[in-house]
């Protein structure tokens, strides 16, 4: 990288921080960490599940609130195509999201189930559910995704167009069933994350500029409720986002040169 680039991202780097009085930093992620692309805490656990995205390595990562990976979870039989995003059930299983899709070249999605990740060995063998999108439906690009109602809710990347699809959580191969498509204010509104507190009652989808919280609504029409924006005032590529509790909420971002590679709280409520 030339000087002047490196200058630049360092001038940017400190006037996000020093406008950023809403997004807290509580840790830095180890440094060999640097693509990290999901953050799920899980029942019966602190510790905050962190996956890298396309290129890493097949593992989950548990990280403790200064940042350290206490646990690692090797899944024996997946392949890290794009892992992007990660879910837990009441039970405290940890589902991965390998459905990210760049060059929208992909015709088949996967979700991985690991069960008991508290429990020994740290190899472990997911269970597999597998979808594909509904007839002449373009391929899409997801990176978010949580469980609600024994389902899967997915949704794609896009500035424009938002589409949310649905998938049982069952293992096996299914035909995703697009729920609605839908249009969120402002520009510059891709996905990169989402989430949904414990009492199923508030949402949060994640994009690196701002965060969105979904409340009010009824049954699965998450976008007939209420929507509002929060804006954060910092710099850097967040890519994933959980509740801690129902007023909080961490977030994730990448590591790229000296910007992010941390673990911060931002408070959702009003």
């Amino acid at each position: 990288m030339k000087l002047s680039y490196l200058c630049f991202f360092i001038i940017i780097f400190l006037l996000s921080s020093c406008k950023s009085d809403n997004l807290n930093t509580i840790a830095s992620v180890p440094s060999n960490l640097t693509e990290i692309s999901a953050a799920e805490k899980a029942p019966f656990s602190e510790l905050i599940w962190v996956i890298e995205d396309s290129r890493n390595s097949n593992s989950v990562f548990g990280l403790n609130n200064s940042g350290e990976v206490v646990r690692e979870l090797h899944i024996t039989n997946a392949i890290n195509n794009d892992w992007e995003d990660l879910t837990s059930d009441s039970l405290g299983n940890i589902y991965i999201g390998d459905f990210g899709n760049n060059k929208k070249n992909r015709k088949n999605y996967t979700i991985y189930k690991v069960t008991e990740p508290l429990n020994k060995p740290t190899n472990k063998k997911a269970e597999k559910i597998t979808f594909t999108l509904p007839t002449k439906t373009k391929a899409q690009n997801f990176e978010a995704f949580f469980i609600y109602n024994k389902h899967f809710y997915i949704f794609n990347k896009e500035n424009k167009k938002g589409k949310m699809f649905k998938v049982p959580n069952i293992e096996g191969e299914h035909e995703a069933e697009l729920v609605t498509t839908f249009k969120l204010a402002g520009k510059n509104n891709k996905i990169t994350s989402a989430d949904i507190s414990n009492d199923r009652k508030t949402i949060v989808l994640l994009n690196r500029k701002k965060l969105w919280k979904l409340t009010n609504f009824k049954d699965d029409n998450f976008f007939e409720g209420t929507i509002e924006t929060l804006e954060f005032n910092h710099f850097s590529q967040k890519e994933g986002v959980c509740f801690k509790d129902k007023n909080t909420v961490y977030i994730t971002d990448e590591r790229i040169g000296l910007i992010g590679g941390n673990i911060y709280t931002f408070n959702i409520s009003n």
